[in-house]
């Protein structure tokens, strides 16, 4: 386990009662609070000095409400340094408004529209999407890159980052590659082409969920978190947990532990960048 506390660039927290999330509904595991009292229990031993809060698809219409409470929250506990929020950046020049309202927000600095549920590969080339994504650069905050890789979405969002370059991105759990399938190619190929994009970072998270949850192994994991290390560099990579949608699958301390299995052969101020001296960096913690 690191030796020192960490910041976690990748933290759901959310209370099904106060606002709705019926992607969770009826889930065994999700379908309940999830607040800072329930991650420090599930983190154990493992000290989280900062977090990443990553907006939650919530319900549509209520992403200005979600972001509030979580500021409201970072506003009693400083360690949620940072806010990734949803705006639909697919309405083009539109989107300023949302913009406007979330800017107020001390803790803002990310936005994230999901395309991992796209039918089109393509959809985030629209050119009201791309639009829409610049704006978010022209402010100065970064915009997260969450899609599958399986499904043909990760050499189009390679294709929206060349097309904005003043936009900062950060591709979330290593663009899901097929795991369980033990697929590894064509992502490495496309994981590589992103990677030579100098606006990108990529946060090691959310890779157990992508495999097969009955009989994954450490060692199947292990070419994937290799892969995106020798393509980004230890500059360019940074620990995130994605709690609780880990938690269907592993323990938060599981995830720690191979991640500091896989970084051991690191020197010690490069294992640090990559547990927080990037994610301070990026979200400016």
């Amino acid at each position: 386990m690191p030796d020192h506390p960490i910041v976690d660039a990748h933290v759901h927290l959310y209370d099904p009662a106060v606002l709705p999330y019926g992607w969770m509904r009826g889930d065994p595991v999700l379908d309940r609070p999830h607040g800072l009292a329930e991650l420090d229990r599930a983190a154990g031993a493992v000290a989280i000095e900062k977090l990443v809060f990553v907006e939650v698809a919530v319900d549509p219409g209520h992403h200005l409400a979600e972001a509030r409470r979580v500021q409201a929250l970072a506003d009693r506990d400083p360690r949620i340094g940072a806010i990734v929020a949803h705006v639909p950046v697919e309405r083009g020049a539109a989107v300023e408004a949302d913009l406007d309202a979330l800017q107020a927000l001390p803790a803002l600095r990310g936005i994230r529209r999901l395309i991992q549920d796209e039918p089109d590969p393509a959809f985030c080339l629209a050119a009201d999407f791309v639009e829409g994504v610049r704006r978010v650069g022209a402010r100065g905050l970064v915009f997260e890159l969450c899609l599958r890789a399986g499904r043909g979405q990760l050499a189009p969002a390679t294709e929206l980052v060349r097309r904005c370059p003043d936009t900062r991105f950060v591709l979330d759990h290593l663009g899901k590659p097929p795991v369980a399938a033990g697929g590894l190619d064509p992502w490495r190929a496309e994981l590589a082409e992103l990677a030579r994009c100098p606006n990108v970072v990529c946060k090691l998270s959310g890779l157990i969920t992508e495999a097969d949850p009955s009989r994954w192994t450490r060692a199947e994991l292990r070419p994937y978190l290799e892969h995106a290390l020798e393509c980004f560099g230890p500059e360019r990579v940074m620990y995130g947990s994605d709690w609780p949608v880990s938690a269907r699958t592993h323990l938060y301390t599981t995830w720690v532990a191979i991640l500091d299995e896989v970084l051991a052969g690191l020197e010690p101020v490069a294992r640090e960048r990559v547990w927080r001296g990037n994610a301070r960096a990026v979200y400016r913690l």
